[in-house]
């Protein structure tokens, strides 16, 4: 396995570890190094990077690192290990960025009154009203390496998107940049439906990545594509992969 993808699942599985020990010490560290929205106290600006290692369910480190080994070897391979490494932070980066925003309007819409500042001073806390509720802006909190993954998954829709692979449920093959538009069009349609998932992050990262890569191409790197199809090709090409969708 190359040695980004490695070690981007050791540490991710180590903070999770350290998650679950950190609990029952009473220490939330999902709350120290999970992102916080930039006007909350908690906000601290090494979250932006912190954010992407922590988890906040099994079920969400599991898929997440599924995907990073899935996609991610074949994508360090085709970039580098120095390149993959600066594409996977750097997209994490900027979901975490199009998170805040996206926050930052949510929070723009709500009225912040000497009501909200007095209920903040009396239990310690960030507040404003939304429809006749208190809301703590600093439970506002984005955790997970997801942004970082789905930029990843647009490299490999960018780069190999002829590659034919089975995404369960579906019983049949399709190619990766079909693959890749039905997630972000899965994503822009579940963005508003307030399930507690950060769709935005989700898009931010397939944002980023597809800039970082269009930069490449653009800036002296014009050739790197048809490199990749002449020199990455499968062995059998009678075999798919085979993916699972969460």
């Amino acid at each position: 396995m190359p040695v980004v993808t490695k070690n981007l699942l050791i540490i991710n599985v180590l903070c999770f570890m350290g998650l679950i020990v950190g609990e029952r010490y009473n220490l939330d560290l999902n709350d120290m190094l999970g992102l916080h929205f930039f006007m909350a106290s908690d906000f601290r600006l090494y979250q932006l990077f912190t954010y992407m290692f922590m988890h906040g369910s099994l079920e969400h480190i599991f898929f997440n690192m599924f995907a990073v080994w899935m996609f991610g070897r074949i994508i360090e391979q085709i970039l580098g290990s120095g390149r993959f490494l600066f594409y996977y932070i750097a997209c994490g980066l900027g979901a975490g960025l199009c998170q805040e925003l996206v926050q930052y309007i949510n929070y723009m819409g709500m009225e912040h009154t000497d009501t909200a500042r007095h209920l903040g001073e009396l239990i310690h806390g960030d507040f404003a009203i939304y429809n006749g509720m208190a809301i703590d802006i600093n439970a506002w909190t984005t955790v997970g390496a997801s942004g970082a993954v789905y930029g990843v998954l647009l490299a490999f829709g960018m780069l190999l998107p002829e590659e034919r692979m089975f995404v369960f449920p579906i019983p049949f093959p399709i190619k990766a940049k079909y693959f890749v538009i039905g997630y972000a069009v899965l994503e822009l349609m579940m963005a508003r439906s307030n399930d507690g998932v950060a769709h935005y992050a989700h898009l931010g990262g397939m944002l980023f990545g597809f800039l970082i890569l269009l930069s490449w191409k653009d800036c002296g790197n014009s050739g790197m594509f048809q490199k990749i199809k002449r020199s990455f090709k499968p062995k059998d090409k009678n075999n798919f992969n085979v993916y699972s969708r969460h």
